[in-house]
């Protein structure tokens, strides 16, 4: 059973930042669209950001534009996302999965962004 395993979040102050990564299992990941997902609570999970299979195709939630670097490394099966001036909206659970062929929900990582 393909797995996803997120991890990186934490406590932060509004401007700093945080690298996901996710950790995929299986042999498909080279051959997905990734994305990154969040959930604030009482809210519905969206997708923050997307990265085609070889990099070149990428997409970003308007209100994290200029901030979120998503990025992946085939080789080891892991997708990234650089989070720089963080800010109180951001807080969430951050999930990665594939964009069109999803797989079970990993855990997540929780992002907490207050002074």
């Amino acid at each position: 059973q393909v797995q996803m395993v997120e991890f990186g979040g934490g406590l932060v102050q509004p401007g700093e930042s945080l690298r996901l990564s996710c950790v995929a299992s299986g042999s498909i990941f080279s051959e997905l669209i990734v994305g990154w997902y969040r959930q604030a609570p009482g809210k519905q999970r969206e997708l923050v950001a997307r990265i085609s299979r070889g990099g070149a195709d990428i997409r970003y939630l308007d209100s994290v534009k200029g901030r979120f670097t998503i990025s992946r490394d085939n080789t080891r099966n892991t997708a990234y996302l650089q989070m720089n001036s963080l800010k109180p909206e951001d807080t969430a659970v951050y999930y990665c999965n594939y964009v069109d062929d999803h797989v079970s929900w990993g855990q997540g990582t929780q992002v907490t962004v207050s002074s």
